[in-house]
């Protein structure tokens, strides 16, 4: 049974009266192991950095997550980074997640202090750092980003693979800004309504979500519906993961049709690259 929760985004502090606002709902419901997940982008002093932290712990946080990855670095300085570390540090003390560490004490090593584009970050280091050391899931807008750091296959090299595990889990889950329910990373795919946790505990109808039967089924599946009913093109350059064909078919799918009601939000969709 999940026993935490932790407010991500985007990017929450980008309505810090909202976060507190919801970190204090949080303690009054008496939810534990409450935290959230920040870019440090708005720790552009100590002051600041400080006073929005303490409040944050007066009403009821217990913990926070700092996103360190070349790509956050592509937008924010590396000094806001580590203030939000130094800072928070003293405040939550154990409870401060750099995550990830790697890239963390990667960027101090190379004393960077800036914001730098993952050219340049690559320009710097050994491009097999990212293999074998760090979590980079070849899912979402990483796949039309970043497939060059990836080996590609055709279509079929996923038939015969289903999401089943990442869509039943209920260890963790998302519930988005528009109140989709999401399991773990799987963004763009809505298995209900996240205010009506009772109803999907009790299960969900696959015939009325048939691009989650899909999905459950076999990949192939999913591929077939678009082909057949969508006029899906596979892509000449492949794919590099699962996830990779899972998104293409229902982006393609999403722009050509709102019948699934699954295939939520939709601005998913429309901003997906």
């Amino acid at each position: 049974m999940n026993s935490g929760l932790h407010f991500t985004g985007g990017e929450p502090f980008l309505n810090y009266d909202l976060l507190v606002k919801a970190v204090r709902t949080a303690h009054d419901l008496r939810i534990p192991s409450t935290f959230v997940e920040t870019n440090a982008f708005w720790c552009t002093d100590d002051h600041n950095t400080k006073t929005k932290l303490l409040q944050l712990k007066g009403a009821g946080l217990q913990g926070i997550l700092i996103s360190v990855n070349p790509f956050i670095l592509e937008q924010i300085p590396f000094e806001r980074t580590e203030r939000a570390v130094r800072v928070a540090r003293g405040i939550f003390r154990e409870n401060v997640i750099p995550y990830q560490e790697f890239f963390y004490s990667q960027f101090k090593r190379l004393g960077i202090k800036d914001a730098l584009s993952f050219t340049h970050y690559l320009e710097k280091t050994d491009i097999e750092d990212l293999y074998g050391n760090v979590e980079l899931l070849p899912m979402g807008r990483a796949v039309y980003r970043l497939a060059h750091l990836y080996r590609t296959y055709p279509p079929d090299q996923f038939f015969g693979e289903s999401c089943q595990d990442e869509l039943s889990r209920g260890w963790h889950f998302h519930i988005d800004n528009h109140c989709n329910y999401m399991t773990g990373y799987c963004g763009g795919i809505s298995l209900g309504d996240g205010r009506d946790i009772n109803s999907l505990c009790q299960g969900i109808d696959l015939d009325e979500r048939p691009i989650v039967k899909a999905l459950v089924t076999d990949l192939k599946e999913l591929f077939q519906v678009g082909v057949e009913r969508f006029d899906y093109k596979q892509r000449e350059d492949g794919y590099v993961s699962k996830c990779h064909l899972c998104i293409d078919v229902r982006k393609h799918i999403a722009d050509r049709t709102d019948e699934f009601r699954e295939l939520r939000p939709r601005e998913f969709y429309l901003h997906l690259y």
